[in-house]
This record gives structure tokens, C-alpha cells and sequence, in this order.
């Protein structure tokens, strides 16, 4: 049977994998609000570069697992990848319930990123496989919503916990919860999508894939080197926000209880502005909601550096959420935009190879500047940064949305070569 793309003929498949990504997200949201403050209260480690050790090891292990995923996905199909992700995530929450040094800690999250890269690098590529060219802003929308609305509820819910039963063992008894469930949905019910690349490649473009993938994404593309970027350094300023933020929270004397909440609506406003920007970009276009989007970040990262109050902080987070919400799924949607099926796996390996590397890199650089000027300095530090790849992508960007037919009567027989 010919695979048919589209949301609506792949409705019920398509629902599975955003609740599948929503498990992916609250494994990462457990140690939103609660691993910085057990790295000072449980293990005594002082410094600020020491504490982030953890973001950096897990940014660099899922930023390299990204990149195979892509590869992986291609040559044996998208399930058998997923679900290797999900078993090497299984022992995780038990690592860190029982890790007797913050070092066990940072080791453990290798395997987290390794997981992650696994199964959402996977996810997202199953749902543009499903979504076919017309939706993919919306289907990036749906799967980034269902995740990060995921890792912001993990994040609440572990921060409550850790006010009333302490930091362990009570927030990292979700974690067994979510790895069980989302590794027996992706065995039992997942089903593969690979044949619906291959059928939209038969359709849009016969071409073999180019040679040099990995060059073309990160360098010789101007839109898919600046996509690159501007994942890279979206994710930089969140590496931050998952390191510094509950630091600069305590310093105010925030509680535990109200970290938990500041934690979790950073990512909740992400997720659920998704559902709105997704699709929007599917209308008027990619570089315009990306290009914003990265501005409105660095506003609210400024709004955090010189917040002093519950309110001012929750309102600096809401509106670094719908920065992000603005630029994440747009990202997405626009490499699919421009690589081609038969080698779209590929590029969306690199782009989130270079993406999730902006964990380590936005770790790295905020705990050093922390460490020598303080956090204040940190937290502006990596609003210039963001600033400076919303002119980047303004400057060096086109606008992809055209690459693709957005109209229902849009000829799907044409070679993509011909349409651009």
C-alpha cells in the first residue's frame, strides 16, 4: 500500500509520536529545577563552571547523537532508532536516584544525551516524514509543543517535590515512570515512516541526496548555515538558563517551591506558543518569526539579569518562552523546507548537531564568566550573543517558505529543482 502524506491521513500515528515526545521532554525536565541546587546542597560544589559540568556533557553527547541519529535513521529506518534511545534512557532516573557524587551525576547525563538525541532527533524526523511539505510548520509546532510543555510540567512537578520530600529520592521517581511508559509506546504501537519519505522523494524529488551534506547544513548554504547558527545559539542561551537561572533565582531568595514554578514556565509558554507559531510560519514564513524571535530572547534574558522579584522574574521567563516558541519549530521547518527527502534525515542530524552544541558552549561560557565577574554578567553575556545571531540570520537568510507549495492545489509532481 502507497503511504499517503498529510496530517490527516496520518492522524492517529502522528498523535502517538507527540505523546511519545511529551515522555521524551519530561525526562530532560527532572533536572530543570533541582540538579543545580543538589550540586551545592548535597554535594558542596562551589563553583559555577563546576555545577554547569553537567549541561556541557549532555549538550555534547546529544549535540554527536544528533548527528548519527540523522545517518542511523536513514540506513535502518526511524522505530529501531527510537527505541534504542528509549532503552539507553531506562537507567537514568536510577543513576541519578542513587549517585553518591556529583561526578556519577555528570556521567549520567552522557547517557541522557545520548538518549535524547536518539529519540527526538527521531520523533522529528517521523513527524516531517508523516506531515508531507504542506504542514511542516505545523507538525514541528505540535511535536516541539508537546515536548517542551513536557519538560516544563517535569520541571514543576520535581521542584514541588523537592520542597516538601527534599531532593531525592521523590523527583527521580517520575523519571522511572516516564522512561517505562515511552519505551513500551515506541516498542508496541510506533509504526515505521520511512516509506513516506521515499514516497514524497518519488514525488518531489528524484535526485540522489548531495555528497556533502554536513559542509552544505553548517557552511555553503546561507539558509541552512544560518539556521545552523541560530539553533546553535538558541540553545546556548538555554544551556544557560538550565545552569544559571535557578542560581540567579536563589541569589533573589526565591524559594525552592518558586524556582520550581520559574523553571517550569519558561519552557510551559514555549511549548504552548508552539501550536500557534508552527502553523503560523506555514503562512507568512520562516526568517521574519526567526529573526524576532531571537530579538524577544535576548530582551527577556536582560529582564532576568536585573529582576529582583517573583513577578519580574515570571514575566522575564514568559517572555523568553514565546521568544523561543517564535524560533524553534520554524527552525525545523525551514531545513525541511530546503533539503530535499531524500537526504532531509541527514540535514536535520547536522542542524541539531550544531544546535544541541549550544548546550555545551552556552554552559562553558556562562560558567566562566560567572566564575570571573559574576552572574549578572553571565546572563548579558549570552543576551549579546543572541542579539548578535538575530542580525545574522537578517543579514545572511532568505526566506525558505517559497521553496516548497503552500497552496492545496500545488503541483506535487514538479522536481523541487524546478520550483526553486
Amino acid at each position: 500500500m502507497t503511504p499517503r502524506l498529510g496530517l490527516r491521513a496520518n492522524a492517529a500515528q502522528f498523535a502517538l509520536l507527540v505523546l511519545v515526545n511529551a515522555f521524551v521532554g519530561a525526562m530532560v525536565g527532572l533536572e530543570r529545577s533541582i540538579l543545580p541546587a543538589l550540586a551545592e546542597q548535597e554535594f558542596a560544589v562551589a563553583a559555577r563552571s563546576a555545577v554547569l559540568a553537567f549541561i556541557v556533557v549532555f549538550g555534547l553527547s546529544k549535540a554527536a547523537t544528533n548527528y548519527v541519529a540523522g545517518r542511523l535513521a536513514d540506513a535502518h529506518g526511524r522505530k529501531v532508532v527510537l527505541v534504542a534511545g528509549w532503552i539507553v534512557a531506562l537507567p537514568v532516573p536510577f543513576l541519578l536516584l542513587w549517585a553518591p557524587t556529583w561526578e556519577w551525576v555528570v556521567a549520567t547525563n552522557v547517557l541522557l544525551g545520548v538518549s535524547q538525541g536518539l529519540t527526538w532527533s527521531t520523533t522529528v524526523i517521523m513527524k516531517i516524514d508523516l506531515a508531507g511539505p504542506r504542514q511542516r510548520g505545523l507538525a514541528m509546532g505540535l511535536n516541539e509543543f508537546a515536548g517542551y510543555l513536557a519538560v516544563g510540567g517535569s520541571a514543576l512537578a520535581t521542584g514541588w517535590l523537592a520542597a516538601r520530600h527534599g531532593l531525592r529520592p521523590h523527583p527521580f521517581l517520575l523519571g522511572i515512570a516516564f522512561a517505562v511508559i515511552g519505551t513500551a509506546l515506541s516498542v508496541l504501537l510506533v509504526r515505521e515512516t520511512r516509506g513516506h519519505a521515499r514516497q514524497e522523494a518519488i514525488v518531489a524529488d528524484p535526485t540522489p541526496p548531495p555528497p556533502d551534506v554536513f559542509l552544505r547544513t553548517s557552511l555553503r548554504d546561507p539558509d541552512l548555515s544560518s539556521v545552523s547558527q541560530a539553533g546553535l545559539v538558541n540553545n546556548l542561551n538555554d544551556g544557560m538558563a538550565w545552569g544559571l537561572f535557578p542560581l540567579v533565582f536563589a541569589a533573589a531568595g526565591m524559594s525552592l517551591g518558586r524556582i520550581g514554578w520559574l523553571a517550569a514556565i519558561y519552557p510551559a509558554v514555549w511549548g504552548l506558543g508552539q501550536l500557534l507559531t508552527g502553523p503560523l510560519s506555514d503562512r507568512i514564513g520562516r526568517k521574519a518569526l526567526i529573526a524576532s524571535g531571537m530579538v524577544v530572547q535576548s530582551a527577556a534574558i536582560v529582564g532576568i539579569a536585573f529582576g529582583q522579584t517573583f513577578a519580574a522574574f515570571a514575566l522575564a521567563s514568559a517572555t523568553l518562552g514565546a521568544g523561543t516558541a517564535m524560533v524553534y519549530p520554524t527552525l525545523l521547518a525551514a531545513i525541511g523546507d530546503v533539503a530535499a527527502p531524500s537526504w532531509r534525515a541527514r540535514a536535520v542530524g547536522v542542524y541539531r548537531l550544531w544546535r544541541d552544541s549550544g548546550y555545551a558552549v552556552g554552559a562553558v561560557l556562562a560558567g566562566i564568566v560567572a566564575d570571573l565577574l559574576g552572574l549578572q554578567a553571565a546572563v548579558l553575556a549570552v543576551a549579546g550573543l543572541t542579539l548578535l545571531s538575530a542580525v545574522a540570520v537578517q543579514v545572511r537568510m532568505r526566506e525558505t517558505l517559497a521553496e516548497v507549495p503552500v497552496h492545496p492545489s500545488a503541483d506535487l509532481t514538479t522536481p523541487m529543482a524546478a520550483r526553486r
